[in-house]
């Protein structure tokens, strides 16, 4: 399997306060790689690092084989990387099909030329996109009106728009239900497979983490202190310790 992303001895520090201490990694594809941990542990830092929202003091990141470290978001993302939020980012006012069209014209670079003819452009692609993550029949409907499920699988196809290689995806389950969450990152693994995808993930569900993840690695106050299987995780005396011995809820 090919390395899709390589993180090596990445650090950023606010002020006086480390946010990501020495961290290094890597991802491959077809992989699902959570990343857990503890409030402040440092995923949320470590995620636009790489996204390239933040630039590391230190270190360097590989994406597809190319050095990114301090590239912006949009040139990381036309690498062929999805990006997905803890919070929804979708136009409320456009239909279901126009955002994903919209991706689907920037991708292609025409965005700034045909925005006028926006509703005849990349249709069968975008509602090919909204059948595979299960929302076709919702197309016409602006979304802002949606169920939050729902939304959460329109970013996802939004997020598959540019046939990305590699996906990262901040808490990709968060404000759904137990059932919203499983079936959706059951579907996201189906994708990975199908598409030989990587996915980056963090999630504060143990339960969705630990049936689907392919590999886990678990930050504690910007430091990787562990990393294997969900059972070797699972088993690890400090993680459980740390993170998750404790009944409270993760915050990135």
């Amino acid at each position: 399997m090919h390395k899709l992303l390589e993180v090596t001895d990445l650090y950023k520090s606010f002020g006086g306060v480390t946010a990501v201490d020495g961290v290094s990694f890597e991802l491959k594809e077809g992989q699902l790689l959570a990343m857990i941990g503890p409030n402040g542990a440092g995923k949320s830092t470590c995620f636009n690092l790489i996204n390239g929202q933040l630039r590391p003091d230190k270190g360097r990141i590989k994406v597809l084989g190319r050095d990114t470290t301090g590239l912006k978001p949009r040139h990381v993302w036309r690498l062929g990387v999805g990006r997905t939020f803890q919070v929804t980012s979708t136009f409320a006012s456009m239909t279901v099909l126009e955002n994903v069209q919209m991706v689907l014209l920037s991708a292609s670079g025409h965005l700034n030329s045909v925005i006028r003819r926006t509703s005849r452009l990349y249709v069968d692609e975008a509602m090919e996109l909204l059948k595979l993550v299960g929302v076709e029949e919702q197309w016409d409907r602006p979304c802002g009106i949606l169920a939050y499920g729902d939304l959460k699988r329109v970013e996802l196809a939004i997020a598959l728009a540019n046939k990305p290689k590699l996906l990262l995806m901040d808490e990709p389950t968060a404000g759904m239900g137990i059932r919203e969450r499983l079936k959706l990152m059951e579907l996201i693994a189906q994708i990975v497979k199908a598409q030989n995808i990587g996915v980056l993930f963090t999630e504060h569900d143990m339960d969705v983490v630990f049936a689907h993840a392919d590999w886990i690695i678990v930050l504690n106050y910007g430091k990787l202190i562990a990393e294997g299987t969900p059972a070797q995780v699972r088993d690890n005396e400090e993680v459980k310790r740390i993170y998750l011995g404790s009944c409270k809820p993760e915050n990135p």
